[in-house]
């Protein structure tokens, strides 16, 4: 006689896990409510979408255009997030990330115990794709490992940039797609020149209103004061590439020329690696520009550029940030491909013409760095008085 097998006791239901987004499996979601029984505000997991970004903070900021497109083909999805932690809060208050978890072992572990339908590796990197070829996913996207621990694409879609990587002429001369043209394309996704999605809270706003008061920024049509056009000098870039950034001397004679203009704001911007340099930019400038804060941390750094209506920058995260706060952006480009940058309609590049070893993607320059030295100065100051002109028109159309 066969033994009947045993159910769960009367009484007792079988435990159904909630597919909701607010189940930890911890506690209530909600006091006073039975998530197993009673979802009080049931929010579907959806597909589960993991994004694999582990590169500088300029290009997370670029991976974040993808996240539209990903809505438009997964509406009812998860997308969770993995960063290294000098990037993690620029990932703050992001509606489209539902989780953004920390590069750390605990993280690896949880990831690895969960299962996703679609995983995508944006980076090129041998920590990036090695734990990517250790995730549990239905689909992976972008870049991984082989057996001989060599980078590959994992789709089609992919190889394209993959290609650039390995071939300079294609990359520097014959690619006319930007960076985020090219991520989005290369996750399978539908491209519509999606931006870059960085928001600020009420108190980070409130801050930078503060501040501009403080610093004696006047708001358009505040006390009837004339409007000033704030004019932010990012000074810095990576250390990985130290050639992107204008010589001390340089943004000396551009700070000159522009305090001449009673209507100018100018101000320094930076982070800690840019401390010294922005302190000695201000003592040989005095009181004709302000230093603002290199120290309090990224979220307060984007704070003071998001108080300034230009930004004067090299290819740099300053520069990223600046385009994801849709500033008006002056920059120059040498080292780094200015095709791959969609400033948005809002900016001017600052290319060098004739010179032959630009770009070059090189992290020490054989020819005594020409392409910083032929930054047009002039053009700047030029770009800075056409577009201060058009803002001071838009604030006496609003004061009438």
């Amino acid at each position: 006689m066969k033994k009947k097998k045993k159910g769960p006791p009367r009484g007792r239901r079988k435990i159904i896990i909630p597919a909701c987004k607010h189940f930890t499996g911890y506690k209530p979601c909600f006091p006073s409510t039975t998530c197993l029984d009673d979802c009080a505000n049931p929010n579907p997991i959806g597909k589960k979408i993991l994004i694999v970004n582990l590169e500088a903070m300029g290009n997370i900021l670029v991976t974040t255009t993808l996240l539209p497109a990903i809505k438009r083909k997964y509406p009812e999805s998860s997308v969770v997030w993995i960063t290294l932690p000098n990037a993690y809060h620029l990932l703050d208050h992001n509606p489209y990330v539902d989780k953004v978890f920390l590069w750390k072992p605990e993280s690896w572990l949880q990831l690895n115990a969960m299962k996703f339908d679609v995983v995508m590796n944006v980076d090129k990197s041998v920590p990036a794709c090695a734990f990517t070829m250790t995730l549990n996913a239905k689909k992976k996207l972008g870049y991984g490992l082989n057996q001989n621990g060599v980078i590959v694409p994992l789709n089609k879609e992919a190889e394209y940039n993959y290609r650039l990587g390995l071939d300079d002429h294609m990359k520097f001369h014959v690619n006319q797609k930007s960076n985020s043209q090219l991520l989005t394309e290369a996750m399978g996704l539908s491209y519509q020149r999606d931006e870059y999605i960085l928001n600020l809270t009420s108190e980070e706003l409130d801050f930078c209103t503060q501040t501009k008061r403080e610093l004696d920024f006047p708001i358009a049509s505040e006390n009837g004061r004339s409007r000033r056009t704030i004019v932010g000098f990012n000074t810095g870039c990576s250390l990985l590439y130290p050639n992107k950034k204008m010589t001390i001397d340089q943004h000396v004679i551009l700070i000159e020329e522009l305090s001449k203009r009673e209507h100018l704001r100018l101000v320094l911007l930076g982070g800690p690696e840019d401390t010294d340099r922005n302190a000695e930019i201000e003592r040989q400038v005095g009181d004709k520009v302000i230093n603002t804060a290199t120290t309090e941390g990224i979220r307060r750094g984007i704070c003071y550029e998001n108080m300034c209506d230009v930004i004067i920058s090299g290819d740099s995260f300053g520069m990223h940030a600046a385009i994801a706060l849709k500033k008006f952006v002056i920059v120059w480009f040498g080292v780094s491909c200015p095709q791959e940058i969609d400033l948005f309609d809002r900016g001017v590049k600052l290319i060098p013409e004739g010179l032959e070893c630009s770009p070059c993607w090189k992290r020490e320059c054989p020819y005594n760095l020409e392409c910083i030295q032929m930054i047009d100065l002039q053009r700047i100051v030029q770009e800075v008085d056409r577009y201060s002109l058009a803002l001071k028109s838009q604030s006496t159309e609003i004061g009438r």
